[in-house]
């Protein structure tokens, strides 16, 4: 069994450093842990995924790094700023600037083309009207999605638009991307292109954590955590292996966890 607490054997400032976070729900005679002392670090340009059987906290440690969530007890520093002490004020403008969020649904919106939604990203951080349109167009071409710019979510396919959710995410060079089943509401073909996408992003320097079950997902990433239990379990790291040869490490750790994100596409 690997240790609690796994660190990034990289010397770099970490960009994302949790210790000892707990999270627990329900009441004193009833405690579930749904994070039981989770210590990790994620360094500039990493690409991270988080896997474990449901229930093991996967999401939940997400929501608290995200700030969707607190948590009860311990820390979460991005780029050294402690967010588990930010009052509501400080959260929102932090989610503004200092993350980028691709979920299972899009979550783009109908009434805007998607120009109009990457833009929308960029207004409400008060970015200079000048500079919008061509941080919108070099997002969007660097995503493949330059060519449905001007059409609206209910015209694209189901990838494109995770796609343009993707450039959303990122157009406001945000210190990291949080990705949320990216892939799970998308076929074999748009997840593909999705999660070549993204290691694109992180290739070109973006720092990507990104929960999934799927082992398929998983291996685009450089680093995979595993949890069990609310705890960090185990950490496989691509290094120069190759894309099949780690997708083979990950799904022996997910079989021997109980068997999900067996998907062998």
């Amino acid at each position: 069994m690997a240790p609690a607490h796994i660190r990034s054997k990289q010397p770099e400032q970490p960009v994302l450093s949790c210790r000892d976070v707990e999270k627990l729900y329900g009441t004193r005679d009833n405690v579930t842990r749904a994070l039981d002392g989770v210590s990790l670090d994620v360094v500039a340009g990493e690409y991270v995924a988080i896997m474990g059987p449901s229930g093991s906290g996967k999401t939940t440690l997400l929501n608290c790094i995200s700030t969707i969530d607190r948590p009860t007890s311990g820390h979460i520093y991005v780029d050294g700023q402690d967010i588990t002490a930010l009052r509501p004020g400080q959260l929102s403008k932090f989610r503004r600037e200092r993350l980028g969020f691709v979920f299972q649904d899009s979550n783009l919106l109908d009434t805007l083309t998607a120009r109009e939604n990457i833009a929308l990203a960029l207004t409400i951080n008060r970015t200079p009207a000048r500079e919008v349109p061509a941080r919108v167009t070099t997002v969007a071409q660097r995503l493949g999605v330059a060519d449905v710019l001007d059409k609206f979510p209910h015209e694209m396919s189901g990838g494109q638009k995770q796609r343009v959710a993707a450039a959303r995410a990122i157009v406001t060079d945000p210190s990291l991307v949080l990705a949320d089943e990216p892939t799970g509401a998308l076929d074999s073909r748009n997840s593909r292109l999705l999660l070549e996408s993204l290691e694109d992003l992180n290739n070109a320097g973006a720092t990507i954590i990104m929960v999934t079950h799927d082992s398929f997902a998983a291996s685009y990433a450089r680093r995979a955590l595993f949890l069990k239990d609310g705890r960090v379990w185990n950490e496989l790291v691509r290094g120069t292996k190759t894309r099949k040869a780690f997708f083979n490490e990950i799904m022996d750790v997910v079989s021997f966890l109980g068997g999900e994100g067996a998907d062998v596409r």
